[in-house]
């Protein structure tokens, strides 16, 4: 056990230039977020360490990146793909070859710390615009070298691993600018490359910065929100914390413009439009896989954070807390935007690591809300004045209909100042062991139970791992469960055979592949028993169409080949 004085030597600076852990570090280089006492107590309980175990650094990837694999390329498609671009954004050493195939996957991470190199693009190219784009694909066509498109690298399926080789596409470099806010549409045209809170910052700013009227905000706030970019929220059809209100990425697009093998296209600006199946709708989630996004027109909500309402609960049972959000959502007096319950577990273990004093918990107990058994609540209403306060209020008789305590906005507020920096525990806690991952799916209310109980079962069924999970993604119809598991594991291939295991109970229980972290390579191998033949061969024949010669993010992407 861990005496009161000790803590483990966290890594406090940033990653030497051109080594693994440069690549794997998830954020700002310079930015740290270490596990707190009450993690490292958690841990030590959990896993049976020792502070030792805590004193003792392994893989930890400070290694320089070494490749040892020339890049295949002829030198004068080199050449001419750096005559496009200019030779100032064309690389070809080790390091960005490796870093512009590398997303954020546990396994990739793990495997990059014991210097493991998967496959890796032959140059990585930065182009300047869309006109860029569409001259390298043009003559990646005529060549047939593959392309991999890379934005922020954030990806958690295998999704920016160029399988073939050939090109690796950087779209954030350049491609990261808002062109436009549309006040009469409220819309925004926006480059595919721009990060989140830049993103989120102009719209907020858009009276200055556009001659607006009004402020905006882009309603989309995923965990990854400070490292992921508006064109890879589209094209893995992802969501946001606040989606319950605003949409996922899926409803917030309007339009785009695509650059694919066969043709350059821009869909329709059009709220709503009769005119057979949507290419609008095919191209969200296509993941690089029929064409590069080169720009996207948004919707985009008024900004009102002064009106937002925020709310806690705690519920007795898991039943009860799911039992009140069905309803919540299925009442039509409007949506909260941050919406979220834990499990029993989640709900325990959050309570530990955020230090509930003595006090407060044997208050719970006494009026009934019991360890173990008991589901905190947690969310807010965005929105105008009147609309915030109606809905909290409704919310919140209904959670105390169901047996929920209130406990006020403090939990939220505590929450809010984290939710983009847990990720960075991550670096630490590999240091000596031990995985913290997910995996999401989204389930119709009558089968929730059924998803929740089975995944569960398998995750724990392994001695020492731990399993929180919640619900964070809300609809009339159903919600997300979100597994985050944490295990001491080192090796590889142990990790990849426990992921798939927990991939193939998700499928087996009734939930969806993924609900907002996309397929990549990762699930492809699931996606035809999942969606069926009929509808794989649907996918197929629009890649077919899109991309005859299979040079977009080909090698599995999807699951299309």
């Amino acid at each position: 056990m861990t005496s009161r004085k000790f803590k483990p030597e966290w890594t406090e600076k940033a990653p030497e230039p051109g080594t693994y852990r440069a690549i794997t570090k998830y954020g700002d280089p310079n930015h740290f977020k270490h596990p707190s006492d009450a993690w490292v107590k958690m841990m030590q309980q959990e896993f049976h360490m020792s502070d030792a175990d805590f004193s003792a650094k392994r893989n930890e990837g400070n290694e320089k990146v070494i490749l040892n694999r020339p890049p295949a390329l002829k030198s004068e498609q080199i050449e001419t793909l750096a005559s496009i671009v200019g030779k100032a954004n064309i690389e070809l050493d080790d390091y960005s070859r490796v870093k512009y195939a590398s997303g954020k996957t546990t396994e990739e991470m793990l495997e990059l710390r014991h210097g493991i190199i998967r496959e890796v693009a032959d140059v990585a190219i930065h182009p300047r615009d869309k006109d860029d784009v569409q001259k390298i694909v043009e003559y990646c066509r005529q060549e047939r070298i593959p392309i991999t498109v890379f934005s922020a690298g954030s990806s958690v399926n295998f999704g920016c691993r160029p399988a073939k080789g050939g090109v690796s596409l950087v779209i954030s470099t350049h491609m990261n600018k808002l062109l436009e806010v549309n006040e009469l549409n409220q819309t925004a045209r926006v480059q595919p490359g721009m990060l989140g809170p830049a993103y989120e910052e102009a719209l907020n700013k858009a009276p200055e910065k556009f001659g607006s009227k009004l402020r905006y905000t882009c309603g989309h706030f995923p965990q990854s929100f400070e490292y992921s970019t508006v064109g890879g929220w589209i094209v893995t059809l992802g969501s946001g914390q606040a989606s319950t209100y605003y949409g996922d990425a899926y409803d917030i697009v309007f339009s785009q413009e695509y650059v694919t093998p066969v043709g350059t296209f821009k869909t329709l600006d059009f709220p709503a439009t009769a005119t057979g199946p949507k290419i609008n709708d095919i191209m969200k989630g296509s993941e690089g896989a029929f064409g590069i996004l080169v720009e996207v027109t948004m919707k985009i909500f008024r900004y009102m954070p002064e009106n937002r309402a925020r709310f806690s609960f705690m519920y007795p049972t898991w039943e009860a807390a799911v039992n009140a959000s069905r309803e919540i959502m299925q009442s039509e007096f409007g949506k909260p935007a941050i919406y979220r319950i834990s499990d029993p577990e989640e709900t325990d273990r959050g309570l530990k690591l955020y230090g509930m004093p003595d006090i407060a918990d044997k208050f719970l107990v006494m009026k009934g809300f019991k360890p173990m058994q008991r589901c905190l609540c947690m969310g807010n209403v965005e929105g105008d004045r009147d609309y915030t306060g109606l809905v909290k209020s409704k919310i919140k008789s209904i959670a105390n209909k169901h047996g929920a305590i209130s406990l006020g906005g403090y939990a939220v507020k505590k929450w809010e100042k984290t939710r983009y920096t847990e990720p960075y525990m991550r670096e630490d806690l590999e240091d000596y062991g031990i995985l913290i991952d997910t995996l999401e799916a989204a389930v119709t209310w009558d089968n929730l139970h059924r998803l929740h109980d089975g995944v569960r079962a398998y995750i724990k069924s392994r001695p020492e791992t731990m399993c929180m999970t919640h619900a964070s993604h809300f609809y009339p119809q159903g919600t997300n469960l979100y597994f985050i598991f944490i295990i001491k594991m080192d090796d590889p291939e142990e990790f990849r055979k426990f992921q798939r295991g927990i991939i193939d109970s998700i499928q087996k229980h009734g939930g969806s592949l993924s609900h907002h972290h996309g397929v990549g390579r990762m699930i492809g191998p699931w996606m035809e028993k999942h969606l069926g033949k009929e509808q794989m061969e649907v996918l197929r024949t629009l890649k077919k169409h899109f991309d005859p010669n299979n040079i977009m993010n080909p090698g599995g992407q999807l699951g299309l080949d």
